[in-house]
């Protein structure tokens, strides 16, 4: 069974030594170099690894972060990151590992990707879609708490999974590959390849949200 987590890493991390340190990314106040530091931080630093979930552990985690890029060079942060997680990290149990990073580095990858001046839509194995289906129905519910309508993810052969609920605004189904979908609720609406459905109001409720991570 390919590990499709090492596949997107492994990828990543070849983007990363093309585009350089300074390139853009999608996540905001982040180039190539803040985005590695994150992805190295998160699996071999238990100190940080809280912040990046829980907002008021936050300055922890930012100041782990400067100390690895001062300690540090682009390169020297990409091989670690390359190199997977330390033997002690959580991250480096196979499975669990598999679990954490399926979305982690299928998104950062589309991240950078995504940020250039061009970039095409992948075409991913049936495989890793299915994958990343299983962890965005998953995901979904924390993920778009703060949708502002319900939210219907729906694959082009009609596979259905509700994110949340109709509320007063009504509902918004969003199709899509699961890699798109997965894109969608993880709040990068605006390069997400899929399409909305529902009342026009609704819609463009949504379009105008802000919601991920």
């Amino acid at each position: 069974m390919t590990d499709y987590s090492r596949v997107e890493r492994l990828a990543l991390c070849d983007l990363f030594e093309e585009v350089g340190p300074a390139a853009p990314t999608l996540c905001d106040g982040w180039d190539a170099y803040d985005l590695a530091v994150h992805l190295y931080v998160r699996e071999a630093d238990p100190m940080a690894g809280p912040g990046i979930m829980i907002p008021a552990l936050a300055d922890t985690t930012e100041r782990r972060m400067r100390r690895v890029k001062e300690r540090y060079g682009f390169a020297e942060v990409v091989g670690k990151v390359r190199n997977g997680p330390p033997p002690v990290s959580i991250y480096a149990l196979p499975k669990l590992g598999h679990q954490l990073n399926t979305t982690e580095y299928f998104v950062h990858h589309e991240d950078v990707r995504r940020a250039q001046a061009s970039y095409d839509v992948r075409e991913l194995p049936a495989a890793q879609q299915d994958g990343l289906w299983k962890a965005v129905r998953l995901a979904a519910k924390g993920m778009t708490r703060k949708s502002p309508t319900g939210l219907v993810l729906q694959r082009p052969d009609g596979t259905t999974s509700v994110a949340k609920r109709p509320n007063e605004h009504g509902s918004v189904t969003v199709t899509g590959e699961p890699g798109e979908l997965v894109l969608f609720c993880f709040g990068r609406q605006q390069v997400a390849d899929v399409q909305l459905e529902g009342d026009a109001e609704t819609v463009e409720r949504l379009r105008n949200a802000s919601f991920g991570v």
